[in-house]
């Protein structure tokens, strides 16, 4: 074996420092060094021999003996002068190298030289199973060289490039130098042909020897010397990039063309997104298998160009084709491929924003006129449609925020203007469904689901509503049937209606749901109010002989109407009396409005041959009650005696015929004839029923639908308070604003809520001038100052 690098300087020191000449150990030190280069065992002290020579020879204190000695005090100074240390050195300190080097630099050419002749004329394979056994040999021995020569490097080479002088390296880079300038020189054309051939010939699916390639790459990479800087650490890599990568580049870029376009011409895009993806992985493979790391980048950035990049219209057409087919696989494929290139995925994320829309709005037209008048058949199809969108964002396109966005756009485009908000010509109708569809979630009935299942599909419904964009209509739909549902004692579970009301608090804010809040609050305040009148009832020994409990509801947060004109039944006088006086006397000052639309009770009946237990709205049971009187009225005296107006008397008496406890002679209880006021109605004695609680409190149509027509009217005139607010706003803040920038504000403050209207902005401008709350700049019509 040969030892690569020894300092034997203390064994050398023991030679003392005595006058030799370069021709009187040349000839040794010259055979040593040939049976290094040759390969040949070397024992230790042999080593240190040849080690020994060198340090004798620097160390030499003669200067000038003879010719080929020469004195390096002036030949080996080229630029500068020496430091003051240097000047005050004794003789005995003076190292001296120059003409070793020389001559080491010729033994190194001459050795070169007779390899040149060996390996000029082979091509192929033979030229590089050559050029890295020679380089491996070449750069072990260089490396045993620079090991015997070490205090030369140390001393006068160091010296030499310390003080600036070129063309001075340690031996082993000398020897890197040398090879580079009489082998590689000479070589490297057919060498990196060579390897170019073999990689192609891999490329086409033949097994190579990957060793001959990793030797030429890691003999070009360390070829790169830093001559600017010798005693810099690491190759430049100058080499390897000039001789090698940018043919090897160019040579990469022509293969894939050929072979993209061939490919192309014969198979599906599907598969060449395969071949793509292998090519791809093949390539990162090759950089680690045996090129330079520093290639990876650049040798990334060609294959994506010609193997993506040229062929991004065809992938964009069959984009489309791979979503009308679901076909997730290849869809992820073309998205993890087209990502590679910079600004690729714009066209694929307005390809898909166009298709989701598209199959939302086909979705919701299939429905048909049904999703109109249902609303979970309408939720449920933009949930599904979500649902398989947001999968496919969420697998195929690693939920990039990209086509999140386009998913988000897509939604809120067939959301908000389909089929069903067409039909009904509101843009409002969406927010509507989706209140009406948490009505029923919310509502107790066989059909609720339990907890967990609850809790996930309120969650879905949060879904839709981020899409909303009249989100103060589903509010205001929201709020009604909520107070409905606590009123009626009908909520499924307090804990649902408090979640939904947190999630809805959480996307829009406190304010969006303090009034839903504070109907909650009025319900548990009215708990406690309930059992202290049942107390202060027991206290004064005041039977009411009738079970009798009451909401107290504070008028701000509830959106009720105030009842129409109406008689209580005698038989609720009493205890109405009752808590008037006790509610007086526990709040002075307070006024009690009756809500008797939104009450109800129960009648037993003893008239029937089963006795019944009829659940009743209020009015019903005013009617029926006046059947303890008689068995027959006319429409006339019913409405004397209840004092209704006679429109409500009409639908609560419809829905009274209809469940057979009243009939009238000539009218059929299943079709709806206005009754007139000489009709008479009378008791249907035979009444009979499977049930015996019977539930005849439904709500009557036209009800229904006049409460929807006030609903959206109280939201246009909401609007209008809401968006005059947000002007003063503005105008207080901005002081003096142009008419189009006040436009753009007051949507973009309002758009959280609602999109207003830009001539309902208009007219809430003109009202505010009306007001005095802004004035109109004199000479400039489209400019406003606001009046303090």
């Amino acid at each position: 074996m040969l030892p690569s690098k020894v300092d034997w300087g203390a064994a050398a020191h023991g030679h003392g420092l005595k006058s030799i000449s370069l021709d009187q150990m040349w000839d040794d030190l010259r055979a040593g060094i040939e049976n290094v280069y040759q390969q040949r065992n070397m024992p230790k002290a042999r080593y240190i021999e040849l080690y020994t020579h060198v340090y004798n020879y620097c160390t030499n204190v003669t200067q000038g003996t003879s010719g080929s000695h020469v004195s390096l005090h002036s030949s080996a100074r080229t630029s500068g002068t020496r430091s003051k240390k240097n000047q005050t050195q004794s003789p005995g300190a003076q190292f001296v190298g120059l003409e070793l080097y020389k001559r080491l630099r010729e033994f190194l050419k001459s050795y070169l030289a007779d390899l040149l002749r060996d390996g000029k004329d082979l091509m192929g394979e033979d030229v590089l199973e050559f050029y890295t056994k020679q380089w491996e040999n070449y750069q072990f021995s260089s490396k045993v060289l620079n090991g015997v020569c070490d205090y030369l490097n140390r001393h006068w080479v160091k010296r030499e490039c310390d003080e600036g002088r070129k063309g001075i390296y340690e031996i082993y880079s000398l020897a890197l130098v040398t090879w580079r300038d009489n082998l590689f020189g000479d070589l490297n054309t057919q060498v990196t042909n060579a390897v170019l051939r073999l990689i192609e010939r891999e490329r086409k699916g033949e097994t190579i020897n990957t060793r001959l390639v990793s030797g030429v790459i890691n003999c070009y990479v360390e070829l790169g010397l830093n001559e600017e800087e010798p005693n810099a650490k690491g190759p430049t890599l100058g080499v390897y990039k000039k001789a090698f990568e940018n043919s090897f580049l160019e040579d990469t870029e022509s293969f894939y063309t050929r072979e993209s376009c061939e490919f192309l011409r014969q198979n599906p895009v599907t598969e060449y997104m395969k071949k793509a993806e292998t090519r791809l992985l093949e390539e990162q493979r090759r950089v680690r298998v045996y090129l330079h790391e520093s290639t990876q980048d650049q040798l990334a950035k060609v294959c994506e160009k010609v193997l993506i990049e040229r062929h991004l219209e065809i992938f964009h057409s069959e984009f489309q084709n791979l979503l009308d087919n679901d076909k997730n696989e290849d869809l992820g494929r073309m998205y993890q491929l087209v990502s590679h290139i910079v600004e690729g995925l714009g066209k694929l994320k307005t390809l898909l924003e166009s298709h989701i829309c598209s199959q939302g709005l086909t979705a919701i037209e299939k429905c048909g006129d049904t999703a109109v008048n249902d609303p979970k058949i309408y939720v449920q199809t933009i949930l599904d449609i979500h649902k398989k969108y947001n999968a496919l964002v969420m697998t195929a396109f690693c939920n990039d925020s990209g086509f999140v966005e386009s998913l988000d756009k897509a939604c809120r485009k067939f959301i908000n203007n389909n089929a069903v908000t067409k039909a009904a010509n509101m843009s409002s109708k969406s927010p509507e469904l989706l209140a009406r569809y948490c009505d029923l979630l919310l509502k107790k009935s066989s059909k609720n689901p339990e907890e967990a299942e609850l809790e996930d599909t309120l969650n879905q419904v949060m879904i839709v509503f981020k899409y909303i964009e009249d989100k103060d209509v589903f509010q205001k739909f929201y709020s009604k049937m909520l107070a409905k549902r606590l009123v009626q004692h009908m909520s499924t579970s307090d804990d649902a209606e408090a979640s939904m009301i947190s999630k809805l608090k959480q996307a829009c804010g406190f304010e969006y749901t303090s009034k839903l809040q504070r109907m909650f609050q009025d319900v548990g305040v009215s708990k406690d109010l309930n059992e202290h009148f049942k107390k202060h009832l027991n206290g004064t020994n005041d039977n009411l002989e009738i079970d009798f409990s009451i909401q107290v509801l504070s008028s701000g947060s509830w959106p009720f109407q105030q009842s129409t004109s109406f008689i209580l039944p005698i038989e609720l006088e009493r205890s109405f009396q009752r808590f008037t006086s006790f509610y007086s006397g526990q709040h002075s000052g307070r006024k009690l409005n009756w809500l008797y639309q939104m009450s109800k009770g129960e009648l037993a009946t003893n008239c029937f041959k089963n006795r019944y237990t009829l659940q009743a709205s209020t009015f019903q049971m005013a009617i029926l009650l006046q059947y303890n009187q008689g068995e027959n009225f006319t429409v006339q005296q019913l409405q004397e005696s209840t004092q209704l107006d006679m429109d409500i008397l009409q639908q609560v008496l419809q829905i009274l015929l209809k469940t057979k406890l009243l009939v009238s002679e000539g009218i059929d209880g299943d079709s709806v004839v206005i009754l007139h006021p000489n009709d008479v109605v009378s008791l249907y004695l035979q009444y009979k029923n499977k049930k015996l609680r019977v539930n005849i409190n439904v709500p009557m149509k036209a009800e229904v639908k006049q409460e929807q027509e006030e609903t959206h009217k109280n939201i246009e005139e909401d609007r209008k308070l809401v968006i005059q607010a947000a002007i003063v706003r503005i105008m207080k803040m901005r002081k003096t604003l142009k008419h189009q920038q006040l436009l753009v504000e007051v949507i973009n403050q309002l758009s959280q809520r609602f999109k207003p209207k830009v001539p309902v902005i208009k007219k809430c401008i003109d009202i505010l001038i009306e007001k005095e709350y802004l004035e109109r700049v004199e000479g400039q019509k489209d400019t406003y100052n606001y009046l303090a």
